[in-house]
């Protein structure tokens, strides 16, 4: 980490107790690799989110938002900035009234899922396989086997960090699209109501037992962030990395996976850099052979880009990846 800047040290201050300097990140991203957040906090209520909202007013410092760490890479040089982690305040799961379901942001896809199909709902199996958490889900449109966030979210509160805005609206507002929404890096979704039908609980918990087989069966375990990249229109990312033969291609601590293709491994005490630099390795040896630039999936922080302004954007030959330093950073 660099030397605090002064409206960074002003944040730090501003919060006292509410507040650790450089806490390591890597301990909460399913990669298990990475360096510190020059600031962290960890928001167990709405009064913790709003004091440090009151702390960056006026002060133009990044937001990252982290919830299971599923869908997150950060830099092994960390996160110059404050990262927000939301607390078990945040996952309480209410059901009713009708086929609604309300969870709070920080509540495990999974755990949902199954509270969804033990009180008979059904429209969200799909998320027992994704290892994210309710507000990461809404932040990316997460999905699998079928249908996302989109097809089964009615309503969501959010919080913006960076102003005054915040509330309840409808889904449509988010403008959600494949592995991405409106939402900004400096605005916290609180919670989610997810409107689902009534269903048969045998039939859901069968539903929840294939799609956890099916998961185990086709991907790998073990430290990585799922799918690395997006589909292209038509296409699947993993058929084109196996196709241009990098399955088990290793840079340092990092390897293609050889079970799924568009899955980075992370060794044990590996290095978040190792896994960028293969990243980029593997998407500039698919635009070669292909002609398809693929698009990360994985959020990236704390890289540095050498001037690459958007996915997708970097010049030929450099393989370097779209980042940023302030994401919501999670799934």
């Amino acid at each position: 980490m660099r030397a605090l800047s002064r409206d960074l040290a002003a944040v730090l201050a501003a919060l006292g107790d509410r507040a650790q300097a450089g806490r390591a990140l890597g301990p909460l991203s399913t990669y298990r690799v990475g360096g510190p957040a020059a600031c962290f906090v960890e928001a167990n209520d709405e009064a913790d989110l709003l004091a440090l909202r009151r702390a960056l007013a006026g002060r133009p410092v990044p937001v990252l938002v982290v919830g299971k760490g599923s869908n997150l890479l950060v830099a092994d040089a960390g996160f110059d900035g404050v990262a927000v982690h939301l607390g078990g305040g945040w996952a309480g799961i209410d059901i009713g009234p009708g086929p609604r379901l309300r969870a709070g942001a920080a509540a495990g896809l999974p755990v949902v899922a199954r509270r969804s199909v033990d009180a008979g709902l059904t429209g969200f199996e799909w998320a027992v396989g994704v290892p994210g958490s309710v507000g990461g889900a809404v932040a990316m449109n997460a999905g699998g086997h079928g249908s996302d966030m989109a097809a089964c979210l009615a309503r969501y509160a959010w919080l913006d960090l960076a102003s005054d805005a915040g509330g309840e609206d409808e889904a449509g507002r988010l403008a959600l699209s494949y592995r991405n929404s409106a939402l900004r890096s400096s605005q916290v979704v609180l919670w989610a109501e997810l409107a689902l039908a009534p269903g048969d609980r045998e039939n859901g918990r069968a539903a929840l037992a294939e799609i956890v087989r099916w998961r185990r069966e086709h991907q790998p375990g073990g430290s990585n962030a799922g799918s690395v990249f997006t589909n292209p229109p038509g296409d699947s990312a993993g058929r084109l990395v196996d196709a241009a033969g990098l399955a088990g291609l290793r840079v340092g601590s990092a390897s293609v996976s050889t079970k799924h293709a568009n899955f980075i491994q992370a060794d044990d005490g590996g290095s978040a850099d190792d896994v960028y630099e293969l990243m980029g390795r593997v998407r500039l040896a698919v635009a070669e052979r292909f002609g398809v630039t693929l698009v990360p999936e994985v959020r990236l922080v704390g890289f540095d880009t050498a001037g690459s302004d958007t996915a997708g954007s970097d010049t030929a030959g450099s393989g370097r990846l779209d980042v940023a330093g302030s994401e919501m950073g999670e799934r």
